[in-house]
């Protein structure tokens, strides 16, 4: 994608071709419209086929193209704000719904992987969040007290048992969450694309949207060479929007993240680093993550672009950071690089937006896109069908709004990444 190495890295070399697609021409007529061929669209996109909808998806560029195919490919359950504090930001009643769905969502994740056998190296051993120091022990311990006293199946480890598990006597302990898992991100995106062609979802890549008009009830979805007319639209095109929906990228502040994949390492060093394949993320405020992929490579990444001095900056810093933590590796050589943009709105929260009569989107995942774009394609999917009314839905409903001072604070985040990865004498 975009002739450009470094868009979607190693994800693109590895995945699964995606169903053969073509752009928009002429005019066509759908139940449903749906902007964006990401997790929230293509999940949305099945369930509404599979209960019998006629659908058709546009996609700007390719499959996968935005933060589904980017990402880190960590299925984890809820969001970056502490359980208890969700019910006092969005209210008891929305509180609870959202905790409750995305606790549960990576469940969905992988029942449709099951279903479609979708190949795309799912693993199921959990994920590890690692406690830096004294500070980032409170943290996890915290988490893991909230999050059992709900039931979920975490465990709370100490440092013994977190060096077993990852190879490594960096982290103070770490809790483990057996909710989640890990996936190949791209992989996961083109799966999801051949079940819903094959449940009859129609889809166009290269189709921007350009415009839209209401014609009576209905509405008229225009790109530059078709058009849809269509009583719904759905809006999954997230930190990526551009065009008539672009108020969803800007009331979300990009923090870049970048990743590095080792080549394979050998079979000695896949027995002792991450052998049972956990993912892994850290407490540090500018924080790392790894994983290991099905053919033994170890994912490494943190936040930064690699563009300008930052590749040679963040490139630098991964192969320190690499070397602290696992030193039996040596000087890690990589085969792949890429980045790409997380979208953070202004309180960690994903939002609900009914943007005119039937158009409807959920956004703002801040990091978080496998479970909950695929949980709330479903969710948009059974509100159109009649199945969830708007006042039963899991977040209230609220207007798109601007972040203040968003292209600065971009800015900052980007160069205070390299700031901070140059001169980081620790991992």
């Amino acid at each position: 994608m975009l002739n450009d190495p470094r868009s979607h890295g190693l994800w693109e070399k590895t995945a699964p071709q995606p169903p053969i697609t073509s752009a928009l021409e002429g005019a066509v007529e759908a139940d449903v419209v749906i902007v964006g061929g990401g997790y929230t669209g293509l999940s949305s996109g099945l369930h509404l086929a599979e209960a019998g909808s006629r659908v058709v998806l546009l996609e700007a560029k390719e499959i996968g193209f935005g933060g589904a195919g980017r990402n880190v490919g960590l299925i984890n359950a809820g969001m970056w704000v502490m359980p208890d504090d969700l019910p006092g930001v969005l209210g008891p009643v929305y509180g609870e719904r959202l905790l409750d769905l995305l606790g549960n969502a990576p469940r969905l994740v992988m029942e449709l992987i099951e279903k479609h056998g979708m190949a795309c190296e799912l693993e199921r051993q959990g994920t590890l969040h690692c406690a830096v120091g004294a500070d980032g022990l409170k943290e996890v311990e915290e988490r893991y007290r909230q999050w059992s006293a709900r039931g979920a199946p975490v465990a709370l480890l100490d440092a013994d048992e977190t060096a077993k598990r990852i190879g490594t006597n960096a982290y103070a302990g770490s809790l483990l969450d057996m909710r989640a898992g890990t996936l190949q991100p791209l992989a996961y995106a083109r799966g999801l694309a051949h079940a819903a062609k094959k449940a009859g979802v129609v889809l166009h890549t290269a189709s921007s949207v350009i415009a839209t008009e209401r014609q009576g009830n209905r509405w008229l979805v225009k790109t530059a060479h078709g058009q849809v007319t269509a009583d719904w639209i759905i809006v999954a095109t997230d930190a990526y929007s551009t065009g008539p929906w672009e108020q969803v990228r800007n009331e979300q502040v990009f923090l870049p993240y970048f990743n590095f994949a080792t080549m394979p390492l050998g079979h000695n060093l896949r027995q002792s680093i991450l052998p049972n394949r956990e993912g892994v993320w850290d407490t540090k405020e500018i924080l790392s993550s790894f994983r290991m992929d099905q053919a033994g490579r170890l994912v490494f990444g943190s936040v930064g672009a690699l563009r300008n001095t930052g590749l040679s900056v963040h490139k630098g810093w991964a192969k320190r950071a690499l070397k602290r933590l696992f030193p039996e590796i040596g000087d890690a050589e990589f085969e792949c690089e890429w980045y790409g943009q997380i979208g953070m709105t202004d309180n960690a929260l994903p939002r609900f937006h009914k943007f005119a009569p039937n158009v409807v989107g959920f956004s703002g995942y801040n990091g978080r896109g496998i479970a909950p774009g695929t949980v709330f394609g479903r969710t948009l999917a059974e509100h159109i069908l009649g199945r969830i009314g708007e006042a039963d839905l899991p977040l209230p409903l609220t207007d798109p709004r601007e972040q203040s001072f968003r292209a600065l604070r971009e800015l900052w985040y980007e160069a205070g990444a390299q700031v901070a990865h140059f001169a980081d004498a620790r991992f």
